[in-house]
């Protein structure tokens, strides 16, 4: 039987701000709809609505028995990231996607949030203040096997957006300053061996986010028309479906990669501050929850899943404002796509959880 204590637990701002971000998303792919002549935004309130089921089921049982099953999620995530390997669908070059029939699943999505629980629950079990290199051996294999085999998809974006969730959690833990220099300065050395492993069109997006400019029509052009399509929103925009770059086709995967790039420009420096700040306002929710949760492993759960929503919106802006490489990581809710806002829903049904159990089964 549910229990009514439950509704009064739930954190309503951070429901509203989530609902608030999921409109927003749907009146933004309206437009880009309009621009590509196909119906993103009905497909996508049909993720909408069986991720916030799916979310609502996220809520219902005891998130700490995932700690419990965290080999078992383990195993299932490099399962399923093989078994693209071999059964899944090839587009433009990459091969990242099953199909389901009704839905193609990307299994590096719900990867992120798999491992966000995994690593949450080996630090929450490894109690001590501080975490040396020694310590961050078994954890940097766990998280090394997904890594490679999204890395080899390819999909450079998400594999490294597993590595800066690890990074956020390890952070979270208490990194000792030693081992976090080292941990730094390895990296820097071994950058000339990844920038090797890398695809010849991972380089260029590298040569081009420096240098834009040097090939204008080719690989530069989503970038730059990107930054036009910002910048000629101005301060209020200009309005619903007019924006020239995304609707006159100057702009490609508005959609998806290039969701923010049409809002700018039709809702200007307002519209974007508005939907930044929502995104800021669910996040301190988020944190809020994370900080005043008394169970380390749900405290490290809530930060997980904070971090990968942060992340991705972070690289997602920067990426569309020439500010980062464009690696193809989706703003959350905004980019349509069913296992991303799926994986996101989930993840918010989850920290959901922890609120709600913070008083209800936690002394």
């Amino acid at each position: 039987m549910l229990d009514k204590r439950i509704f009064k637990e739930i954190d309503y701002i951070l429901l509203l701000s989530l609902f608030f971000i999921m409109t927003l998303g749907f009146i933004n792919l309206c437009s880009a709809s309009a621009a590509s002549n196909y119906p993103f935004q009905w497909k996508q309130l049909q993720w909408y609505v069986a991720g916030t089921c799916l979310m609502v089921a996220a809520m219902t049982f005891d998130y700490r028995q995932l700690s419990k099953y965290a080999l078992h999620l383990y195993i299932f995530t490099i399962v399923l990231l093989i078994l693209v390997m071999f059964v899944g669908k090839s587009v433009s070059g990459s091969q990242r996607w099953i199909s389901l029939g009704f839905f193609n699943l990307q299994p590096s999505e719900p990867a992120k949030l798999l491992m966000a629980i995994v690593i949450s629950s080996y630090f929450a079990q490894e109690e001590r203040e501080q975490f040396g290199l020694r310590d961050l051996i078994k954890p940097t294999l766990l998280v090394a096997i997904p890594f490679l085999l999204i890395f080899k998809q390819p999909d450079l974006g998400t594999a490294l957006l597993i590595l800066i969730i690890y990074g956020s959690l390890v952070f979270f833990a208490r990194l000792k300053w030693g081992s976090f220099l080292i941990i730094l300065g390895s990296g820097l050395c071994a950058f000339p061996l990844v920038w090797k492993l890398m695809k010849p069109y991972q380089r260029k997006r590298v040569e081009i986010f420096l240098n834009p400019d040097a090939d204008p029509f080719g690989a530069g052009w989503h970038v730059i028309q990107s930054k036009i399509a910002v910048g000629s929103g101005q301060v209020f925009g200009k309005g619903f479906m007019r924006g020239t770059q995304a609707q006159l086709n100057f702009l490609p995967e508005v959609h998806t990669d290039f969701a923010f790039s049409i809002w700018s420009e039709e809702w200007g420096f307002v519209g974007a501050v508005i939907l930044i700040a929502a995104y800021f306002l669910f996040l301190l929710r988020c944190l809020n929850i994370a900080h005043n949760t008394r169970d380390r492993f749900g405290s490290f759960l809530v930060f997980g899943i904070t971090a990968m929503i942060f992340w991705q919106m972070l690289i997602n802006i920067c990426m569309v404002l020439g500010l980062l490489p464009v690696v193809g990581i989706p703003l959350p809710l905004i980019s349509y796509g069913g296992s991303s806002v799926i994986t996101t829903l989930l993840g918010v049904g989850l920290i959901m959880n922890v609120r709600i159990r913070r008083s209800l089964f936690q002394g």
